[in-house]
């Protein structure tokens, strides 16, 4: 399922999960993902921007070159998540949960050597 627009989808009762998914280039702007569940899935270059993902588990998930832009991302769950950046001044990030090792995807935009 590679790059596909869900902002397009018709919000109305929208609910979904995705298990062990492709979702390369997919673009979720301004979707509200509350407590949505990406399990084991490849989210390349996938624009989250401006989307609601309050609360959403980000289960064993590659998110390399995704784009968090004003993202809600309260309460998330990241700690199994791998390659992602998020920058903490344009996103909300209040009570998510990051692994030790991911720290390094917050503080990308330093462009400093984490050892």
């Amino acid at each position: 399922m590679w790059g596909l627009h869900f902002e397009n989808a018709d919000p109305f009762g929208l609910s979904v999960s995705f298990d062990h998914c492709s979702l390369n280039h997919s673009s979720f702007y301004q979707v509200k993902l509350k407590k949505t569940i990406f399990k084991g899935c490849t989210l390349h270059e996938a624009d989250f921007s401006e989307a609601d993902l309050s609360a959403a588990i980000i289960d064993h998930c590659d998110l390399a070159g995704a784009t968090f832009d004003h993202t809600n991302l309260e309460k998330v769950d990241f700690r199994t998540a791998v390659n992602y950046s998020i920058d903490p001044e344009k996103n909300k990030i209040k009570k998510a949960k990051f692994s030790l090792t991911g720290i390094a995807g917050l503080l990308d935009k330093y462009d400093i050597d984490i050892s």
